[in-house]
């Protein structure tokens, strides 16, 4: 696909050309109501329990996802971009996460021991299992990677910005994914993401593209779990 610079025209990525593209799911994946609702600090805490409860088992399920990056930018990336130095600090940071959440369930009086997946979450955990096959490109794995990352920390630094009334005992768990070194991650990770596409082929950006508003589409529907909206 060609996607070069022209003359005098900063280029900006395809992934910018698809957050214009796509605004209205976008906005609906990091505006969702549930992350509006911890702002203004009318979120239910049963709802906030249920996401704690469910997210603890897709990070789990993440975890598998990221190695298989590592793998992937192993084979496919050049030394000189840093890509697995980049993948693997998040890789590592995921250690931390989940005895973070084992932490917070103590806190907030969650049995992670007797928590199942909602369909929601299986769903989202079996599509990252797709990822990991060897036959899914590098460049749309990052993709999902930089996206799912990316949801999270626009949608509590949010919770996090001027105006907002986010309760002060949820207001650590908005700086867990709102904080600016995060969001310098996310930054890194869509370089990456932007970089790959540059150079990939039509099939390859369309592959990427689906997995992005796939990505999405998960995340929204996670949130809408959270909830409590009926049929999930």
């Amino acid at each position: 696909m060609d996607v070069t610079p022209k003359p005098g025209v900063p280029y900006r990525g395809l992934t910018d050309t698809w957050l214009k593209k796509h605004t209205l799911i976008y906005t609906g994946a990091t505006r969702h109501p549930f992350i509006l609702a911890i702002r203004d600090g009318t979120v239910d805490i049963s709802a906030f329990k249920r996401w704690l409860s469910q997210d603890y088992i897709f990070v789990r399920a993440f975890v598998p996802f990221v190695a298989s990056l590592v793998v992937k930018a192993w084979k496919k990336s050049d030394d000189s971009h840093g890509d697995v130095e980049v993948i693997l600090s998040g890789l590592a940071a995921l250690n931390d996460e989940i005895d973070w959440f084992k932490k917070q369930a103590s806190k907030w009086g969650v049995d992670l021991s007797v928590v199942a997946p909602q369909k929601p979450t299986q769903d989202y955990c079996r599509f990252l299992e797709n990822l990991t096959s060897p036959e899914v490109d590098y460049t749309v794995a990052m993709t999902a990677y930089w996206t799912i990352e990316a949801v999270y920390q626009e949608s509590f630094a949010h919770c996090l910005g001027e105006g907002s009334k986010t309760p002060p005992e949820l207001k650590e768990v908005c700086q867990r994914w709102g904080n600016d070194g995060f969001g310098n991650y996310c930054s890194a990770l869509r370089s990456i993401a932007d970089r790959r596409l540059l150079k990939a082929t039509d099939d390859e950006v369309s592959k990427a593209e689906v997995t992005f508003l796939r990505v999405l589409e998960y995340e929204v529907e996670f949130w809408n779990m959270s909830r409590g909206i009926p049929g999930y």
